[in-house]
């Protein structure tokens, strides 16, 4: 076999790149159905006859001027990997738009080969094209293809390795942009050339297009590089700059699209495209947006839709999470017979089969939920609700953009704050991006949606649906407040516009949502098996050591041997009366007694169960308890690790040994809990600290620890002062009977 090729697949959002990529591959990467989903470039090799190709999915970009993350990290992988070759995703749907990026590809020099995707849709409608004349015209080999069905896909890769063994690097494309800077252009280049100015990477023609877009990371490089020479540049682009401010009232940058926008039209006016007429040329999607994202109807639609998806998810999942729980039950008993008493057993039964039970036991019910995510991601619908919430976001001093990363973090549950605060990089405001990155953590992630579902069934099972919808109208509503809040304070500034393309809807394919669901349920249950495992077996053993002192050990074993020097004769004697059960019975219920508050003291007496004690003089006044607190220092770490805490905090002090309860049960049975300490610790889940690894992104994202430590401050002060006010006031209106 020779040797393998690297191939990139580049080109617009929504453009169908993913999905080529995922039909080559085979890989289980996540495809959404809106702009930005990509963050990072991801890697796969296909085979095709006797060639190895490795595959670069790289991010939806509409351009290659660095304005953002994603146009940076592609930009970044082309000119430094040098792949191959370029396969650009064109949507044949939208030919004029796709074809900017493509002529950007054609001015840096790169071998490119344009798959020409959606064609059924283009067909549908009315638009037919000419790819052989596009391809004659461009100079760059055009395949048509249909990536959702596989369809040309063999031709596109023949296509590919063909052009690949050529080995060519295509000379760069020349653009006319007008006679003013075509003069700077042709006055920067010779200086470019004369210091070698970054031309070991780019084209020379290019690097001044950049300056002359004001590319704030060309400009940079030059700087360092040649400060004198980049100083002449930049000199010529300002006597541009002012001259175009002044005659056309149009930066540079402007002059440049329209110029690549005429050059499109030109190419495409030549036969290319010929459109028939197909109806009032109102397409399905524009039916449907006119119902879905009315500015009254579209509201109550999304409010139905989510509700809906909470219905599907609880009444479906119950009997799945029933038999686990029912297996996990069946596993301890297994251990409890088989190993003798002592640390081993303790740990296995207490650390590891209560403490990750409790976390896996929530698998169908993530599962459901993303499913449905899935569904409503695939057929293009959340860009809807991206687009709805647009609305309300300025309002609260936050950018349309922002609603992408709330989403992402767990806006319809289920998401992680940790893609949600990288996300926000996309927003070019730095204090609608910070503002955004602060409260996003708000949302409900994946994380949280285990502890709101176990404290939900165990106070509110008659309202599973209702309550963990209403949980996430919550989630927004506080969200949107904290920010309104941010933005009058340390973040005040006005709101910058928001545009924002709104893909077709589509149906989502099964074997899309299957490996969505499945993706995402697979990320929880590893977290599952390796992070919350390893701090639920420390946890454990924070509440196992030091263990009780010799007086105490020895105070609770003479009570048990008090008690059975004074029953076992009157048991032995009731045996041979043929009544001994009922007394046997009674015997070990009263040792069970023993036993229990031995293991409550040495809880209490444990590293944790003293953190617990000594925060219980201030959680009290929001109705925690100290085992309660044990869980949420643990949740510090990662939310998770609450459910896996509190199972162990539980098995550890449990009363009763001869049944084995579920820790929703246990909850609801025990005298410190009630609907309102449900719902004030409920509160404080959902709001309080970000995990330890959201924490650590925001630093790395802010370019600081102090917006950091100001998250964990803000939001968890902010927490407690609600589930004060709640506990405090559901306790005064007594609804904790």
């Amino acid at each position: 076999m020779s040797e393998p090729l690297n191939i990139a697949l580049a080109g617009n959002p929504n453009a169908g790149k993913t999905t080529l990529f995922n039909h080559l591959t085979g890989a289980r990467q996540h495809v959404g159905n809106y702009p930005g989903v990509t963050v990072e470039k991801k890697v796969g090799i296909c085979h095709h006859g006797e060639h190895e190709i490795r595959v670069v999915d790289l991010p939806g970009t509409y351009s290659l001027t660095a304005y953002s993350v994603e146009e940076l990290v592609a930009r970044d992988f082309l000119v430094n990997e040098k792949p191959d070759v370029v396969v650009d995703i064109v949507d044949a749907s939208n030919l004029e738009r796709n074809l900017y990026l493509t002529t950007q590809f054609m001015e840096l020099g790169i071998p490119l080969v344009i798959a020409l995707n959606m064609m059924d849709v283009a067909e549908s409608r009315g638009i037919s094209i000419d790819s052989k004349r596009l391809s004659a015209l461009l100079g760059v080999p055009v395949v048509p293809i249909i990536a959702r069905s596989g369809e040309g896909v063999d031709l596109l890769l023949d296509t590919v390795v063909q052009e690949a063994e050529t080995a060519r690097r295509p000379d760069p494309i020349l653009l006319r942009y007008g006679s003013d800077l075509d003069e700077a252009i042709a006055a920067m280049v010779p200086v470019i050339e004369e210091h070698h100015l970054l031309t070991d990477t780019y084209p020379s023609r290019w690097i001044a297009l950049k300056i002359l877009e004001n590319d704030e990371q060309i400009i940079d490089k030059a700087t360092r590089v040649n400060p004198e020479a980049s100083g002449r540049l930049l000199a010529i682009s300002e006597e541009v700059t002012n001259h175009l401010m002044h005659t056309l009232d149009a930066y540079p940058e402007a002059v440049i699209a329209d110029h690549r926008y005429g050059f499109i039209k030109s190419i495409l006016h030549q036969g290319v495209i010929t459109i028939r007429f197909v109806g009032d040329r109102l397409y399905t999607s524009d039916r449907i947006d006119r119902i879905v994202t009315h500015r009254l109807l579209g509201p109550l639609i999304m409010v139905a839709v989510l509700y809906g998806l909470y219905t599907f998810t609880f009444n479906y999942s119950g009997t799945m999470v029933d038999g686990l729980a029912t297996v996990f039950a069946a596993m301890g008993d297994m251990v409890d017979q088989s190993l003798p008493d002592g640390p081993l057993k303790s740990m296995i039964i207490s650390g590891v089969i209560d403490g990750m039970g409790g976390v896996l036991g929530f698998v169908p019910i993530i599962m459901f939920m993303f499913f449905g995510i899935a569904v409503l991601e695939d057929s293009g619908y959340l860009a809807r609700v991206a687009f709805m919430m647009d609305r309300i976001f300025h309002f609260f001093g936050l950018h349309g953009s922002s609603v992408m990363p709330f989403i992402i973090s767990g806006g319809i549950a289920g998401g992680c704050a940790v893609p949600g605060v990288m996300a926000t990089r996309t927003l070019r405001s730095p204090k609608e991006r910070m503002a955004t990155m602060l409260t996003v953590p708000f949302m409900n992630c994946g994380a949280k949606l285990p502890v709101l579902t176990l404290l939900i069934g165990a106070f509110f099972s008659a309202h599973q649906a209702r309550y963990m919808f209403l949980a996430t109208m919550a989630s927004w509503i506080i969200a949107l407040l904290a920010a309104k809040f941010l933005r009058l304070t340390v973040l005040r500034g006005e709101s910058t516009p928001f545009v924002m393309e709104l893909p077709p809807y589509r149906f989502p394919t099964i074997r899309g949502l299957v490996i969505h669901t499945w993706e995402r349920t697979w990320q929880y249950i590893k977290k599952a098996g390796t992070v919350i495992l390893g701090i639920s077996i420390l946890l454990w053993a924070m509440m196992t050591y030091p263990g009780l002192p010799e007086d105490q050990l020895a105070g609770f074993a003479a009570e048990r041997a008090q008690l059975l020097a004074a029953s076992a004769p009157e048991v032995v004697a009731a045996m041979h009366q043929g009544d001994g059960e009922p007394r046997a019975a009674e015997l070990a219920a009263a040792l069970e007694e023993i036993n229990a508050r031995q293991a409550m003291a040495a809880l209490r007496h444990s590293a944790a169960g003293r953190i617990g004690i000594a925060l219980e003089s201030v959680s009290h006044f929001a109705g925690f308890d100290w085992r309660t607190n044990i869980a949420l220092v643990g949740g510090f770490a990662a939310k998770e690790v609450i459910i896996s805490t509190l199972g162990t905090a539980y098995s550890l002090g449990n009363v009763s040994t001869d049944k084995t309860f579920s820790l929703r049960e246990r909850l609801a049975a025990d005298p410190r809990w009630n609907p309102v300490v449900a719902l004030s610790v409920l509160t404080f889940i959902m709001f309080y600290a970000p995990c330890f690894v959201t924490i650590v992104c925001i630093a790395r994202e802010a370019g600081s620890w102090k917006w950091a430590f100001f998250s964990m401050g803000f939001n968890t002060l902010f927490a407690f002062v609600l589930a004060v006010a709640i506990y405090q006031i559901g306790m005064l209106l007594g609804l904790g009977g």
